[in-house]
């Protein structure tokens, strides 16, 4: 589990990084990246929440 919220925060950081890119700087390449680290972490979070049930039975 620990693994996971570690992938959680990284993806984070790379969406910020890139959304923060886009917004202040126009830059398109960055909100597509962006864009997949947004779907990547909503990937993550159900893998999480899964985990975290089975984890509190």
């Amino acid at each position: 589990m620990k693994e996971l919220v570690d992938q959680i925060n990284a993806e984070c950081a790379v969406f910020a990084e890139n959304a923060a890119a886009q917004v202040e700087k126009g830059n398109k390449a960055a909100g597509a990246r962006a864009r997949k680290a947004a779907l990547n972490v909503m990937k993550l979070m159900k893998e999480f929440r899964k985990v975290s049930v089975e984890a509190s039975k």
